[in-house]
């Protein structure tokens, strides 16, 4: 782990069911989340990911990187364009700062509409566990 690694991009497919169950499993139940004539009367083409769940997909993306002990110790994240039922989020990450076993991770996650997610991540990985990363 070092200032300036750029970590690998993770791409996930964007689904109805994962939009809903992220909603549900969140607690949830705007109408946005799950229905799609709701969300069609509010002005969107279709059901929209929650801010709970992308937040979730990027604790996941920096997990699968660091490994299982790795400690989100501070996620700071600001949502852009919605991420809908058919789209491909790319998230990616670049380490900005080390210090001893904790790190600040800029993540952005793109889709095909454009930016979703922009932030910071704090994460603190036991000695040695990031290293071979």
């Amino acid at each position: 782990m070092r200032a300036g690694e750029v970590l690998p991009p993770l791409e996930i497919e964007i689904t109805r069911t994962l939009i809903v169950a992220g909603a549900l499993a969140s607690r949830d139940y705007q109408d946005v989340h799950h229905d799609p004539e709701a969300a069609r009367a509010k002005g969107s083409p279709d059901v929209f990911m929650n801010i709970l769940t992308t937040n979730g997909l990027v604790g996941r993306y920096l997990t699968d990187h660091f490994g299982p002990t790795a400690v989100l110790r501070r996620v700071a994240i600001r949502l852009g364009a919605p991420n809908h039922p058919g789209d491909t989020l790319v998230l990616r990450g670049t380490v900005e700062e080390v210090d001893g076993d904790t790190a600040v991770v800029r993540v952005t996650g793109e889709n095909g509409v454009g930016r979703h997610v922009t932030g910071t991540v704090t994460v603190t990985v036991p000695v040695g566990e990031g290293d071979a990363r």
